[in-house]
């Protein structure tokens, strides 16, 4: 089999199913092209998204938009300190004869068909939900039941409560690694956009507003392969490798060259992380990026226009630093790419 290229007609019609598809999303989501992009983005490339923001912006929305876009099954789970990991997997309860009933939970009430898994808060739940949930991430499949479950098409979103401390159990770093990005989510500052979310009655109901979102523009069943396809046809050249290479040393070790942020030390501000799955991940985002643009090559734009959502979570801080975290890491990103040249 002869490798794909963006020009070919099988790449180029689903490069058009791709824009579509972000057409139908933002008819559900307005203010919100970045994110659309970036989850359209993440899809391509088969990975799973922290979605990042306040309440009340959109984020349920949204997914629920990008799983009628797929055409896949649709699954939301609320976070809370007393979840257990079966509750995933089943839940018992009594019939109505008195006996014991066991039912599928929410990862197997879809089976194979299930597309998009969306767990929200999920910081309420425990560490030991969050294993299964990164388990499942990481293999698409779960043993239940005596039998295998697998899930091929599966993409999990999650976001934070970022509000409240008490009784949340923050990821790891470790766990956050294994999300392909994290995406901000903030209300729209376009005047006209604000207005529209406020005082037009359709988007007071997300049920009808779902309604108007095309069904199955994407076929949920097929992206893997085309991914793949994507992924094989989108050429790096040699000053691009470099050039994320160049990246990744300034990210990981930013005093080596040269870069100084007020009363910042240096030397011990990045105590680890950008491991070389994220930089692989950062190239697959970017080769998806290229191919939505209709380039079969990188270029630096691709690198940097994904840079932030994908590596900045990566990046381990040390302690006396992280509190700060949401002031430091987009600074340091912006010297990195100040510092290093692009071809």
């Amino acid at each position: 089999m002869n490798t794909l290229r963006p020009g070919d007609a099988m790449l180029t019609d689903w490069r058009d199913a791709a824009t579509r598809f972000e057409r139908e999303i933002a008819k559900a989501v307005v203010g919100q092209e970045r994110a659309i992009r970036l989850v359209t983005i993440a899809i391509f490339a088969r990975g799973h998204v922290m979605l990042e923001g306040d309440v009340g912006v959109g984020k349920t929305t949204l997914l629920r938009a990008v799983a009628r876009g797929l055409g896949g099954a649709y699954e939301r789970v609320e976070g809370t300190v007393d979840m257990m990991p079966t509750d995933l997997i089943y839940h018992t309860y009594l019939g109505e004869d008195g006996r014991p009933r066991v039912e599928p939970g929410p990862v197997l009430r879809q089976a194979e068909d299930l597309s998009v898994f969306f767990f929200n808060e999920i910081n309420r739940a425990r560490p030991q939900v969050h294993a299964l949930l990164l388990r499942i991430m990481a293999e698409r499949s779960v043993a239940a039941f005596n039998r295998e479950y697998r899930f091929p098409n599966l993409q999990v979103f999650a976001d934070r409560n970022r509000v409240e401390r008490e009784e949340t159990f923050e990821l790891p770093a470790a766990a956050r690694d294994r999300f392909l990005m994290e995406i901000g989510m903030e209300a729209p500052r376009d005047a006209e956009a604000r207005r529209s979310l406020v005082f037009d009655p359709r988007f007071h109901d997300t049920d009808r507003l779902m309604e108007a979102v095309g069904a199955g523009v994407l076929d949920h069943e097929r992206i893997g392969a085309i991914a793949s396809a994507i992924q094989h046809s989108v050429r790096a050249e040699g000053p691009i490798e470099a050039y994320v290479v160049g990246l990744w040393e300034a990210l990981v070790r930013p005093a080596s060259v040269g870069i100084r942020l007020s009363g910042i030390d240096m030397e011990r501000l990045v105590q680890g992380g950008a491991s070389p799955r994220g930089v692989a991940f950062l190239v697959r985002a970017a080769r998806v990026r290229a191919w939505l643009e209709g380039r079969d090559w990188l270029v630096p734009e691709d690198i940097r226009a994904v840079f932030p959502e994908v590596m900045a979570h990566r990046v381990f801080l040390e302690p006396v630093y992280e509190m700060r975290r949401a002031e430091i890491v987009p600074e340091l990103i912006r010297a990195v790419f100040d510092t290093v040249p692009a071809p």
